[in-house]
């Protein structure tokens, strides 16, 4: 691969350009001790190797004998039992799973950098913040760090298909296969597992959730050999690997009569074939699930709940350490309200509360980040807070299905904090969705987040090129929820083109504006699904009016937005709790930018802005369009600051979505004046 294409990514390493700290560095890679063990720790020193000796421009000496005259001491906490009293028994006692520490000590007159972890995991993990922090010009003679995962599962969700496609794939095709088969150069899915460990990934299904005739077979003992391949190269990277099952693959590949999840010759056909898969992939994660929902089977096909269908699962896995990991993206609502049409919002809720207590321990119920399906804009799902006797995990989207589809900059971080920041006030003031999913909040045993990939065949992986910080932006962000969005944004920038300050400033500061000016060119205070239905690029203000979900914004010549108030709508606003459903509720309170989310109004109606609506519409999109091209511009000053081939593939994408931000600006603008049929409102001059 081209160096200079992008496929680097965050692990483009380059020598050290100042003298005085390649020498502080060479000091402490002139001798390295670890101990031998894991193949995980092995794949740690071989990444410490490459990087640091390509950074420091010279070998990195590995022994395993004697840490006492090492520069760098690395291994798991009880090798280190000399040190123990350096270190701080306190502090090693309580860290965590996949903790480590970063320590710089004095030893014999000499400085010396030791990095202890509590896994073979924790001491990958170590490795790569070490790397991150030579890539980004600090010393190493002052760090004093403890870090531990937020969130015991990390996830990437692949939506791969064995045909070589990707459902919601925008850069490229499928990395792990092509023509039903797997793919045979397994050096990509290596460079990939690299990039997830990097970040603190440590979980991965390998296929996409909408399970197709030939991938129902990847459980088979058929195509296991070549998953095990697969698995063995994420697991040599601490990933464990996950399957996306088909729930009635009792019949189609078993022979048997039914997938009822209470019949017991489903039962030990699951069973069975868990036992199968444990014997090719002894850490395999266990399944991820889609049921009842776009045409995927499940247990409502045989009068069960979605607890019978898990849980059967789960028992099925549960001697081998297994996890079910179930997802909650079911929107056949349950009942049609004020003789409406039924509201997509509720169903989630509406379907898992009253089963809320009734699923396995090893059943991990995985919420989308809100009530739909990942708009540039909608609140969060109720679910967290509503759920607190089942384990559940925050779904996010990384692949731009309706935020450009990586051919527009959208950076998804600082929307994801938003989520994760949100107080759902479950169990009072202060409990937000991040305590949630850790399993903190309600003490539960198992939590995480899971992301849809942006990956693909592209030289560049995502499309692009600046779609690569959502994917490191997720992995920080999975392993600490506290960081923000301004740090992630710098460290990934740094990394990525190194620190010299024009650049850095420049391109965080793009990478930080891109939600908001994507939001402002396409969808109008919470109004979302304006979109081409089928592929969802581009603006069709009434591509899902019609569907039997019902209407998305609810436009007519009165006014615009979807009551979902408690008093005179669909009544979803009462899933939150207080005091969030009074502020959603009220009309005066509710935020500006959910307000057609859950109020209709006119289009005079003023927002707390002090504009109209259609003002605001029209202003918005003008504003949007203007801030697209600025982007553009502002790329255009690092021309002699970034090497060729990446300035000219991130100045081509931006370019395209300029373009079509004047599109979106048109098409929306023309649509709800025409709508309203208001022209007293203040409209910019056609030149």
């Amino acid at each position: 691969m081209d160096k200079e294409s992008g496929y680097e990514a965050w692990l483009r390493y380059r020598p050290c350009e100042s003298e005085e700290l390649l020498g502080h560095y060479r000091k402490y890679f002139n001798r390295v001790w670890f101990r031998q063990g894991l193949e995980i720790m092995r794949t740690a020193m071989q990444e410490l190797s490459h990087g640091a000796g390509i950074i420091t421009r010279c070998t990195v000496r590995l022994c395993d004998e004697g840490w006492q005259g090492a520069g760098i001491a690395i291994g798991l906490i009880d090798d280190f039992s000399e040190l123990k009293d350096l270190l701080g028994n306190e502090i090693l006692g309580t860290l965590p799973e996949d903790g480590y520490l970063m320590r710089s000590i004095e030893h014999e007159g000499l400085p010396r950098l030791v990095l202890a972890a509590r896994s073979a995991n924790g001491m990958l993990y170590a490795v790569f913040h070490l790397l991150r922090l030579m890539k980004s010009v600090q010393r190493l003679d002052r760090l004093n760090i403890a870090e531990h995962p937020r969130n015991a599962l990390r996830m990437i969700n692949q939506w791969d298909n064995m045909d070589g496609s990707i459902e919601r794939g925008y850069a490229g095709r499928s990395i792990f296969y092509r023509d039903d088969e797997f793919v045979s150069d397994w050096s990509r899915i290596r460079d990939y597992a690299r990039l997830l460990a990097s970040v603190g990934i440590n979980a991965i299904s390998l296929n996409n959730v909408n399970v197709h005739e030939r991938e129902t077979l990847l459980i088979t003992d058929e195509l296991l050999p070549k998953v095990a391949q697969t698995a063995s190269i994420f697991s040599a990277y601490g990933l464990r690997t996950y399957l996306s099952i088909n729930f009635a693959s009792p019949r189609q590949i078993g022979g048997l009569p039914t997938a009822d999840p209470l019949d017991e010759g489903v039962r030990a056909w699951w069973k069975e074939r868990a036992d199968a898969i444990y014997r090719h992939i002894p850490d395999f994660g266990g399944f991820l699930v889609k049921a009842d929902s776009e045409f995927r089977p499940g247990p409502y096909t045989y009068g069960r709940n979605h607890a019978d269908g898990a849980n059967m699962l789960a028992d099925a896995l549960e001697p081998h350490g297994g996890l079910v990991i179930w997802r909650c993206f079911v929107y056949d609502c349950l009942q049609d309200w004020r003789d409406r049409k039924p509201d997509r919002a509720r169903a989630a809720y509406d379907h898992y509360t009253p089963l809320d207590g009734r699923f396995r321990e090893n059943v991990l119920l995985q919420i989308k980040n809100g009530p739909m399906d990942f708009q540039v804009r909608e609140p969060v799902s109720p679910l967290f807070g509503g759920l607190s006797k089942t384990n559940q995990m925050l779904e996010l989207q990384i692949t731009q299905e309706y935020t450009g589809q990586q051919k527009h900059l959208c950076y998804l971080p600082s929307q994801w904090k938003e989520i994760v920041d949100f107080d759902t006030f479950a169990l009072g003031e202060g409990t937000s969705v991040a305590q949630i999913v850790s399993g903190k909040a309600f003490g539960r045993r198992h939590g995480g987040v899971a992301a849809v990939s942006n990956i693909g065949d592209d030289q560049n992986w995502t499309g692009h090129l600046l779609a690569q910080a959502n994917l490191y932006g997720y992995g920080r962000l999975s392993w600490n929820m506290e960081i923000g969005e301004e740090e992630i944004a710098w460290e990934w920038t740094c990394l990525t083109f190194g620190k010299k300050e024009k650049v850095t400033d420049t391109i965080c500061c793009m990478l930080l504006d891109s939600w908001s000016i994507y939001e402002s060119y396409t969808a109008p205070l919470g109004v979302g699904w304006m979109v081409q239905p089928n592929h969802h690029y581009g603006p069709s203000v009434d591509g899902y009016e019609y569907s039997k979900w019902g209407t998305y914004h609810f436009a007519d010549c009165h006014g615009i937005g979807v009551n979902r108030t408690l008093l005179t709508g669909t009544g979803y606003s009462a899933q939150y709790p207080s005091p969030q459903f009074e502020r959603y509720e009220s009309l005066q309170d509710c935020p500006d930018e959910l307000l057609l989310f859950f109020h209709h109004v006119p289009y005079t109606h003023r927002l707390q802005s002090g504009k109209t609506v259609i003002q605001h519409i029209y202003d918005t999109h003008y504003e949007g369009a203007e801030r697209a091209e600025g982007l553009v511009e502002r790329w255009k000053t690092l021309e002699d600051d970034i090497d060729e081939g990446r300035y000219r593939q991130v100045l081509d994408r931006l370019q395209e979505q300029a373009e079509h931000a004047k599109e979106w600006r048109d098409v929306i603008n023309t649509y709800f004046l025409r709508k309203s049929g208001i022209q007293d409102i203040h409209k910019r001059p056609i030149y």
